[in-house]
């Protein structure tokens, strides 16, 4: 680990809590029949994938999603965004503390599968609660959408090392998914599992010298 400049950091899961279940709850609320089907905890499908590599907008996943809700029951673009955000729990403070302090000796990055509805409103948000924005806390962002691929597939790795231009020898990759992590492992990266329950700042404070 002396070799490590940089730490490339997953979002949900390991910033940010996550529960799928309440997504879920809340789509189907709204009347969507196969939100279990098309939300997963670490891989989404059908018109969710496609919202989050980035092959259909918001406007075609909102009115996608309209066109599933039974009975032809009235739903606005608020509440379909309230729903999907229902997925986002929160980022306690000391993980944005946390980061602050790992900034002060290593360059920090963000590789997220996520959405634009998600992260222009919801995530942007809690990354607000000390007066900062996202953009504070990291050198350098790779979201899925914009990317055009998700983990684990190898392209979204590709396209992290040539638009964060880092060195996946000189990076660990802090993610709460295996799959993720092999991915990674596989181009050379250095990884870190942040398991349900776990703080990445405790797992870390064992794998990086002279930080807590």
């Amino acid at each position: 680990m002396n070799t490590i400049k940089n730490l490339l950091f997953d979002l949900g899961g390991v910033i940010m809590d996550i529960k799928r279940e309440c997504c879920v709850d809340a789509l189907t609320k709204l009347g969507v029949e196969n939100a279990d089907e098309m939300l997963g905890l670490y891989v989404q499908s059908g018109d969710f994938l496609r919202l989050e590599n980035g092959s259909i907008s918001a406007e075609e996943f909102r009115n996608s999603l309209l066109s599933q809700i039974k009975d032809g029951r009235e739903v606005s673009d608020r509440e379909i965004d309230e729903a999907l955000n229902a997925f986002l729990q929160g980022i306690p403070l000391r993980r944005l503390v946390a980061l602050r302090e790992l900034h002060k000796r290593y360059k920090i990055y963000l590789l997220s599968n996520t959405n634009p509805i998600m992260y222009y409103s919801e995530i942007a948000r809690q990354f607000m609660q000390e007066g900062k924005t996202i953009d504070d806390y990291f050198d350098g962002q790779v979201v899925s959408f914009l990317a055009g691929s998700n983990k684990p597939d190898r392209k979204i790795f590709e396209y992290a090392i040539d638009h964060l231009g880092i060195t996946p020898e000189e990076t660990l990759f802090i993610d709460d998914s295996q799959h993720n992590l092999d991915a990674a492992s596989a181009l050379g990266f250095a990884t870190a599992l942040v398991p349900p329950g776990r703080e990445f700042e405790d797992i870390l404070s064992h794998m990086l010298p002279a930080w807590k």
